[in-house]
């Protein structure tokens, strides 16, 4: 009884695929709306996964008793007036930042000063790199509030900083593309855009953060920086507290120390942010709520419009195979045959759109990884939810063509039209 069953249930797929097959193009068609559904939300979920993750590793660039006080927020949300707002705020100045110092160099472990710009190009000898290095302005303290570690040679030094001499320490990649095959860098003289540096020192290799290399990067005296590139820069202070326990505390404490530096009253309100790992995190999560519920909204729309596609190319496929039906009842066959034929195709086209979708969503989300220096992501849960979800459309809509088909009369159904 088995048996017969499974043969059954064999000679009803081969049925459906027969069927199919005989309308390609239509049947294409009709996978390609539910394709587009699940490729929007597969595609969306790849890249947040792929971005959650650089999330994770960039918190790495700010130690756990680490935060900044900067000029701008992590993200900025609401157009053109929020960045104006945050455009028009006084900069961080390098004399602020030295008073704030004085204020806090006993409350914190470390206190960093950083300016940086993004596309330079560095050259030695008759090499050069792409212009997408990092130039950095920092101080004495830059390296070890931001967890950088030296390979070899000095870090800048407190003279440095006072005479704005004119030497770099190189991040580990921008060491290896100037310096290849072992080649010592250490007093040799480069070139970034239009000025010479002497190389004082080399760090270690930090990884990526956010997409973005932390090791292709000339860090040179801040003092420097703002004298013979950009003078009107803001800064980025880091501040290391001594400890977790003290953390929040020195946090309260940098928020007084920045206020009296930067000659607020009670009155105003901050003129300045504070980045925390916290902060990254939230500001990451509200992205990511955003892009979400675009996705989903555009995944339900298109899935439905392709359900109803579905229930529509089966209706006329029922219209079109009448006398098939009538045939096929009239030597026998039972109402659940048919019925069960009909939606497997159904099942058939949802599940292979499903399908098609999923493997070019992963592949257009991977693409986010593969940018943001990241592993492949396989998004598993999301998988199995939009198969699930296929396999619903496709029984939901193939439903009422199953039953229609099944209940036809075989003597109408051979009728001559």
């Amino acid at each position: 009884m088995s048996r017969n069953k499974t043969i059954q249930s064999r000679d009803v797929f081969l049925q459906a695929l027969s069927s199919l097959a005989v309308n390609r193009l239509r049947s294409w068609l009709t996978t390609m709306g539910v394709a587009v559904g699940v490729f929007s939300i597969i595609a969306v979920m790849t890249a947040l996964d792929a971005i959650d993750k650089s999330v994770e590793s960039g918190l790495t660039s700010l130690g756990a008793n680490t935060f900044q006080i900067q000029k701008y927020p992590a993200t900025v949300f609401g157009g053109g007036h929020s960045r104006n707002r945050y455009a028009n705020r006084e900069d961080i100045t390098y004399k602020q930042g030295v008073f704030f110092r004085k204020i806090m160099e006993s409350k914190a472990r470390n206190i960093g000063f950083i300016i940086t710009s993004a596309a330079n190009q560095a050259r030695y000898a008759n090499r050069s790199t792409n212009p997408d290095v990092t130039m950095t302005g920092g101080d004495e303290n830059f390296a070890p509030a931001n967890g950088f570690i030296l390979r070899t040679g000095r870090n800048l030094s407190g003279g440095d900083i006072q005479y704005a001499r004119n030497i770099a320490v190189l991040g580990g990649e921008l060491a290896e593309k100037l310096f290849p095959a072992g080649e010592n860098p250490l007093n040799k003289t480069i070139r970034v855009n239009a000025q010479v540096y002497t190389v004082a020192g080399v760090f270690e290799k930090k990884g990526a953060a956010f997409g973005q290399s932390q090791d292709n990067i000339v860090v040179i005296p801040i003092t420097r920086y703002l004298d013979h590139i950009n003078e009107k820069s803001t800064l980025s202070i880091t501040i290391e507290a001594f400890s977790q326990e003290e953390y929040r505390k020195t946090i309260d404490q940098a928020v007084g120390a920045m206020r009296l530096a930067r000659g607020l009253t009670i009155q105003e309100p901050n003129d300045f942010e504070i980045r925390t790992n916290d902060s990254l995190i939230d500001s990451f999560r509200d992205i990511q709520r955003i892009i979400s519920i675009g996705a989903f909204i555009i995944s339900f729309m298109a899935l439905l419009t392709a359900g109803v596609g579905i229930m529509n190319i089966m209706l006329v496929s029922v219209t079109e195979r009448t006398r098939e039906i009538g045939i096929r009842k009239s030597i026998g066959a039972p109402r659940t045959s048919i019925r069960n034929q009909f939606l497997l195709e159904a099942l058939i086209l949802s599940l292979t759109g499903g399908f098609i979708g999923i493997i070019a969503g992963i592949g257009a989300g991977n693409i986010i990884a593969v940018n943001l220096n990241l592993p492949l992501i396989f998004p598993l849960l999301w998988i199995t939810v939009s198969l699930v979800v296929c396999s619903i459309i496709g029984m939901a809509f193939g439903i009422f063509p199953a039953w229609k088909a099944a209940g036809l009369d075989p003597v109408e159904a051979l009728r001559p039209k």
